[in-house]
């Protein structure tokens, strides 16, 4: 099976959808944050504090990359990875893109008043930041699905795509 490549914005459902969507797959699970939070050995908020959003960045390709050469897998991708050409055409050798689209007031419902999440402090520059990614989103997709629905609705709705 090829990659089942999961983005949208932050609090869009992606980990949720994509670890419930794995199992129904029978496949692999992996989210990308979680991953280089793995690998760096802190939160993404302390990387974005101490190292800056450039060096995140720089991880987040280089993983971009290397999932790239994987399948056989559902892949949780940050909210801005799919904003950068080259994570989508790294993504795009190893599977179909998914855009979870979930309404902005979907999303502030989730997060609620999280202090995890750097780029959601302000809300209204994160209004802005949700408009101007979801045209990326958008142009990286192969499929979009309604994120405003329950993870499990979602995850047997992308399913049914890939059957």
């Amino acid at each position: 099976m090829k990659n089942i490549i999961i983005c949208g914005f932050m609090g869009a459902g992606k980990t949720v959808v994509g670890k419930e969507l794995a199992k129904i797959m029978g496949c692999r699970f992996v989210d990308t944050d979680e991953e280089i939070e793995k690998e760096q050995g802190i939160a993404i908020k302390a990387i974005f504090a101490t190292r800056g959003e450039e060096y995140f960045r720089e991880l987040e390709r280089e993983l971009c990359r290397r999932i790239g050469e994987t399948k056989n897998s559902v892949v949780s991708t940050g909210g801005g990875a799919l904003t950068f050409a080259e994570n989508v055409e790294a993504l795009k050798k190893s599977g179909k893109i998914v855009f979870l689209d979930a309404s902005f007031e979907t999303i502030c419902e989730r997060i609620g008043d999280s202090t995890t999440r750097p780029l959601f402090q302000d809300k209204e520059k994160a209004r802005e930041l949700f408009d101007e990614r979801r045209g990326k989103y958008l142009a990286a997709a192969d499929y979009t699905v309604d994120g405003d629905m329950s993870a499990r609705k979602t995850a047997l709705t992308i399913a049914e795509i890939f059957k």
